[in-house]
C-alpha cells in the first residue's frame, strides 16, 4: 500500500465520521436543539482542521496512482460530504437569520417603549420653530 493510498483511505475515514457528526447536527437544528449538536464538541473540530490540512496536502496527479475503486469511493464520499456541509450551511443561515430577526424585532420594540411620547402640544424650544420662523438667523 503506498503513502497515497494511505492518505485517501484515511480522507475517506475521516469524511465518514465527519458526514455523520454533520448529520447528527442537522437532526438536531430541525429538533430545535441546537445545545446538541456535535461540531461544536472540540474532539470534532479537531478532526475538521485535520481533514482540511490533510485534503489540502493531497496532491491530485499522484492520488491517480491509486486503485480505481478506491479513487471512485473517495469521490461518492467527497461528494456526500459536500451535499451534508451545503444543507447543514443552509440551516445555519436560517437559524442565524430567523435568531437576528428576533433580537431585531426586540431592540425595535424596546425602543418604541422607551421612546417619548409625542404629543400635539406646544413644545418647548430655546427658539421658535416652525413655519412662522423665516428670519431666523442661525
Amino acid at each position: 500500500m503506498t503513502p497515497d493510498t494511505q492518505k485517501i483511505e484515511l480522507l475517506i475515514a475521516m469524511a465518514e465520521r465527519l458526514i455523520l457528526a454533520i448529520e447528527d447536527d442537522i437532526a438536531a437544528l430541525q429538533a430545535g436543539r441546537p445545545k446538541e449538536m456535535r461540531t461544536l464538541d472540540p474532539e470534532i473540530q479537531r478532526l475538521t482542521l485535520t481533514y482540511s490540512r490533510e485534503a489540502a496536502n493531497l496532491d491530485p496527479q499522484r492520488a491517480k496512482s491509486a486503485p480505481v475503486e478506491l479513487r471512485r469511493k473517495f469521490v461518492t464520499v467527497t461528494g456526500k460530504f459536500r451535499e451534508v456541509l451545503a444543507l447543514h450551511a443552509r440551516l445555519l443561515t436560517r437559524m442565524r437569520r430567523a435568531s437576528e430577526g428576533i433580537v431585531k424585532a426586540v431592540a425595535d420594540e424596546v425602543e418604541r417603549v422607551r421612546a417619548p411620547l409625542r404629543t400635539y402640544g406646544p413644545a418647548v424650544h430655546p427658539r421658535p420653530v416652525g413655519a412662522m420662523v423665516y428670519n431666523s438667523v442661525v
